[in-house]
């Protein structure tokens, strides 16, 4: 064995050291743990993901001044427009129209995309003006695109002298509030310092509000050619404000089959639900009402489950019909025309924010079922622009003479369009020499416009669910025609199949101010005849719905009026059971036609003027009305005003006076209609 004591020796006899030392091998054990931790234990770094370049892209830019606009474009004359169902703003289409046949050249726009708070500075461009078509909705109200530039009004202090400005309204005698927006839009530009170039025109549509644009049009273009010193140009022939394109070779998922906004909305629902993208809800109930008659009054259900829709008692829901297919085929027959084929209206004005009439690509059949009102008879100015295409020379100068001033014209627009109700299907049949281009006939229709019903349920009873209750439209003509009510027959036909199938109806909801009392303790007088009851099934609802949760809630009265018993007393089973039950504390019915004298929801309501006097002067009673605004509202408020003068001994005048603040206070609300 070797010795434990080293011994000197030579270098020949030295013996080899070992190869690894106690220092090596711990070196490398270290070392192998190291690597086995590295391997097979340690966290492991996550990978950095390599950044891909980041391009910004923004979308282009709408111009919101109206008057850069104005001068980049040679423009002098801007025609604002407050619309809410369309006629506003066609009127404010063909005005700028207009404009180009007296040596000037005009825009139509909406107030709400541009800046308003620039029209001070419209004096910059020389002989310059703005128009503004503005509408009055509801109780005196601004148009929703109005609102904006209403607000506006109100608030500024904007010096506008230098403004050139006239003023149309249009507005409805019917209404407590006639032409408000239209007076207080002239007013309140002159109070500025604005220069009135034109007197108001006044438009009312429970007349004529056809005659009175014409009317007002034809005084004020002359007016308006002294004031600046210019001379019409003679030119009366029609201006195109459209272009044609046909799509031979089209992907037809990029057609529009029906959506009023988003391409495929349809196919794809997206919340928020409104105007430009409504929900399609399906129809879970569509009964009949009424036991008898020749009428058909019906409740219909329409399911909002996965909407996110809210709604309130007293809301309005919005529905988008079609027309009838068998119309439009019979127009693409008159005419003779492919309707499958697809096109484009492009706006012949590059700098305009309206590029299309309507959704564009589309089909003729499309645009003639979903978009273009074909149902109701004509204005003048169509009539005027389609003369051009009639070959017969008597046909053709009718048709200008209907679309001119003259008393004769007006008259004979009169009897021929509105008092027969031709429609543009009945003109083209009765005028045989008529041909125009479809294009150019689908560029003058106005839009299909959204219908809208009084919701018939309470959202704290039915969150799911929206009712409506409507009468079906259908009657004959003096040219023995059948007209039938474009929605009401299009509803009508939404039946739930016997397989399940439900069909689907395109709507959304839109706010009122029809509410019931913040406090429930609140007494409630109710006026509803015929499908006037509508909110009210709402409000009753509610108020038992309060009443089960233990809310102090006060007297419930119903006025309801229809025309026998046994045919139309509608939602009799339901009110009779809210009666029973203590909710409806009294259900006053007017049965109209059961007996030899005519009763009506007024002659209870006087019957009851003492209790009705106690619970409006000295109980806090709110009253609403519903249903037709010309003969009904009127007689149920001249009704009102003679209780207050027999039971509280105020003059006429005081009485008026009375029911006048109540409104203001929100304690007398109407959802009427004409």
């Amino acid at each position: 064995m070797e010795d434990t004591e080293p011994q000197p020796v030579s270098d020949q006899d030295q013996t080899p050291d070992p190869l690894l030392s106690s220092l090596d091998i711990f070196l490398f054990s270290l070392i192998a743990g190291l690597l086995i931790y590295w391997f097979f234990f340690r966290k492991k770094v996550e990978p950095i993901p390599e950044m891909k370049p980041f391009t910004l892209v923004t979308a282009p830019i709408r111009e919101t001044s109206f008057i850069e606009k104005m001068k980049k474009t040679n423009r002098s004359v801007v025609v604002f427009y407050g619309s809410q169902t369309g006629t506003g703003e066609e009127f404010a289409n063909r005005l700028s129209k207009d404009a180009h046949r007296y040596g000037m050249k005009g825009m139509a726009a909406d107030p709400e995309e541009y800046d308003m708070s620039e029209l001070s500075r419209l004096k910059e461009i020389p002989k310059s003006m703005a128009v503004f078509c503005m509408a009055t909705y509801g109780e005196g109200d601004p148009t929703d695109n109005a609102q904006e530039f209403y607000d506006w009004l109100q608030g500024t202090d904007d010096d506008l002298e230098g403004v050139n400005f006239a003023v149309f309204g249009l507005g409805n005698k019917t209404y407590e509030h006639y032409n408000a927006m239209g007076k207080y839009t002239d007013k309140r530009l002159a109070e500025l310092g604005g220069k009135r170039v034109f007197d108001l025109g006044l438009g009312d549509d429970d007349s004529n509000l056809e005659e009175d644009f014409i009317s007002w049009k034809e005084q004020f273009w002359p007016a308006v050619c002294e004031y600046f010193g210019v001379e019409a140009t003679g030119e009366d022939s029609s201006i195109r404000q459209f272009e044609l394109v046909v799509h031979n070779d089209i992907n037809m998922n990029q057609v529009y089959t029906g959506e009023m906004g988003r391409l495929k909305s349809f196919q794809t629902q997206k919340p928020p639900f409104d105007a430009k993208n409504p929900f399609l809800a399906s129809v879970a109930v569509n009964r009949k009402l009424n036991k008898g008659g020749n009428r058909h009054l019906m409740h219909i259900e329409l399911d909002i489950t996965e909407s996110k829709i809210r709604y309130d008692s007293g809301d309005h829901v919005a529905v988008y019909p079609t027309n009838d297919s068998a119309m439009v085929n019979r127009i693409g027959e008159r005419l003779g025309v492919d309707l499958d084929a697809v096109i484009s209206l492009k706006n012949l004005d590059e700098e305009s924010n309206k590029k299309h009439p309507f959704p564009c690509p589309t089909t003729y059949r499309t645009a003639l079922t979903h978009y273009l009102d074909i149902n109701n008879m004509p204005r003048t100015n169509v009539l005027y622009e389609l003369a051009q295409y009639a070959s017969d020379p008597q046909e053709q100068e009718n048709m200008r003479k209907m679309a001119s001033a003259s008393p004769e014209g007006k008259a004979l627009y009169q009897s021929w369009v509105l008092d027969s109700e031709r429609n543009i299907l009945a003109i083209l049949e009765d005028l045989p020499s008529l041909n125009p281009p479809i294009d150019h006939l689908c560029e003058l229709l106005p839009r299909l416009q959204a219908r809208y019903y009084s919701i018939a349920s309470s959202s704290k009873v039915h969150p799911h669910c929206i009712h409506i209750c409507a009468v079906v439209i259908e009657y004959n003509t003096k040219t023995g025609r059948v007209f039938k009510g474009v929605a009401t027959n299009w509803l009508k036909g939404k039946h739930v199949t016997d397989n399940g199938h439900k069909p689907t109806v395109p709507m959304y909801v839109r706010r009122s101010q029809f509410r019931l009392p913040f406090k429930p303790s609140n007494p409630v007088i109710m006026i509803g005849p015929g499908t006037g009851i509508a909110p009210f099934m709402g409000f009753i609802q509610e108020r038992a719905w309060r009443k089960e949760q233990g809310k102090d809630v006060g007297e419930t009265i119903l006025y309801f009026g229809c025309r026998h018993s046994n045919e139309d007393f509608l939602y009799q089973q339901e009110l009779e059971e809210f009666e029973r039950a203590g909710v409806l504390t009294q259900l006053n019915v007017a049965f109209s036609r059961d007996q030899e004298q005519k009763v009506y929801v007024q002659h209870l309501l006087k019957k009851n003027k003492q209790q009705l006097w106690k619970l409006i002067h000295t109980d806090n009673a709110h009253i609403y009305v519903c249903g037709d605004a010309r003969n009904m509202a009127r007689d149920v408020h001249a009704a009102f005003s003679e209780i207050a003068e027999q039971e509280g001994r105020l003059t006429h005048t005081q009485a008026l006076d009375y029911f006048k603040k109540l409104m203001t206070k929100g304690r007398y609300s109407q959802d009427v209609w004409s």
